[in-house]
């Protein structure tokens, strides 16, 4: 880096040996041999570095943000702890149902049979001191039994209103996809709205509310494939995958009984919730990687002026509840690890959950072994990161 401080040897060579031969007048000294006043330079305006950059300065308002999620976080690691002890592994999984909790997400889990979905949920709900209700849908449910109904009175003649399990704060929908497209439907306004129509009367549902919806993709028959307006519901679709080795050999020493510790301690309540939740709508997310979302997004929509070569292989992208839930999502992932601000990397491990479900194939992808998780990779590898 070149030295701006001004030196009279480097300045003016003559300088100093001049003033050793000038004649002795001192009016000649001081007007002909006076070293020539140098301009001061300006310091360099440092720039400014995007926050969790190496040359990041203190930004007060990002600090703050910071010291809030410091603060409102501190049951995160009590409850993935207490969830701990019954769940061996499966660490994707917990982090995607806790970023579902402080961001009033629905999520929809997909596995074979025995890689712990329920208990997992089952699991969450204990650590939470929330009220829980599980669901197990099968082919002849109907939409009263689980939104509730009108119940006639024959001593009055009048009406009386009977709530369904639904009013709850956390819903286990196990093996969503057993029922009928009626009853999944009677779904999609507890959902989106929060609240149920009985008769002519709109009750709002308690708050937090959550849906935790399970699948079987293995056995198709006596199921109902979920329709797309649902489906696009779910912030996000989490593929349980099995276990490893010493997982697996943990599995065997904890549940290996026919009295497995199951039992689990609330560590946080609905109130600490809320406040993570007005925490996370605060956490800082840079344009660029704003920017950087909807590239995403758009990219599964029309991926050829993205410059992504996917040959047709899109039949229908996601849709703009992806970008929100992309946005809250990798806000949520920020706040589980006590940052302040979101970094792309949140942004990249979190797009496959939250746009799986939403991008459909095409026949040609089909035929060609194709699936949406290929397509969502080569998005990523392809869209330059800022």
């Amino acid at each position: 880096m070149k030295n701006n401080k001004w030196n009279p040897l480097s300045q003016n060579g003559d300088t100093a040996t001049a003033t050793l031969s000038a004649p002795q007048d001192a009016e000649f000294d001081r007007v002909r041999y006076r070293p020539t006043p140098q301009p001061v330079p300006k310091p360099a305006l440092a720039p400014v570095a995007r926050p969790g950059s190496p040359d990041a300065g203190p930004n007060p308002a990002i600090q703050a943000v910071h010291d809030a999620v410091q603060e409102t976080s501190a049951w995160v690691r009590p409850l993935q702890q207490e969830i701990g002890r019954v769940i061996v592994g499966q660490k994707h999984l917990i982090d995607r149902l806790l970023i579902a909790l402080v961001t009033s997400g629905h999520v929809l889990l997909e596995g074979v049979p025995g890689l712990a979905k329920t208990l997992s949920l089952k699991t969450l709900a204990g650590g939470v001191s929330l009220k829980f209700q599980r669901l197990q849908f099968t082919p002849d449910m109907l939409p009263a039994d689980i939104v509730g109904t009108m119940i006639y009175n024959p001593r009055d003649g009048g009406f009386s209103t009977k709530h369904g399990p639904i009013f709850s704060n956390l819903i286990l929908a196990d093996e969503i996809n057993r029922a009928p497209a009626k009853v999944q439907s009677a779904l999609l306004e507890a959902m989106q709205e929060h609240q149920v129509t009985l008769g002519e009367t709109t009750y709002e549902l308690p708050n937090p509310f959550l849906v935790l919806a399970t699948q079987n993709p293995l056995e198709q028959e006596g199921t109902y494939p979920l329709p797309e307006a649902q489906v696009d519901r779910f912030m996000m679709k989490v593929i349980i995958d099995y276990p490893n080795r010493v997982e697996e050999r943990a599995i065997l020493e904890a549940m290996a009984t026919s009295e497995p510790s199951l039992g689990v301690q609330p560590v946080v309540s609905a109130e600490e919730i809320f406040r993570a939740r007005h925490v996370v709508n605060s956490i800082y997310v840079d344009d660029k990687i704003k920017d950087y979302i909807v590239d995403l997004v758009l990219a599964t929509r029309n991926p050829k002026g993205a410059g992504v070569d996917l040959n047709g292989y899109i039949q229908t992208g996601a849709s703009p509840r992806a970008t929100i839930n992309l946005t809250l999502a990798s806000r949520a992932a920020a706040f589980l690890e006590g940052r302040g601000y979101v970094t792309p990397q949140d942004v990249k491990k979190l797009a496959p959950d939250v746009l799986r479900h939403r991008v459909a194939v095409s026949y040609e992808a089909e035929a060609e072994n194709i699936t949406s998780e290929d397509i969502i990779q080569k998005i990523l590898d392809t869209l330059p990161v800022p």
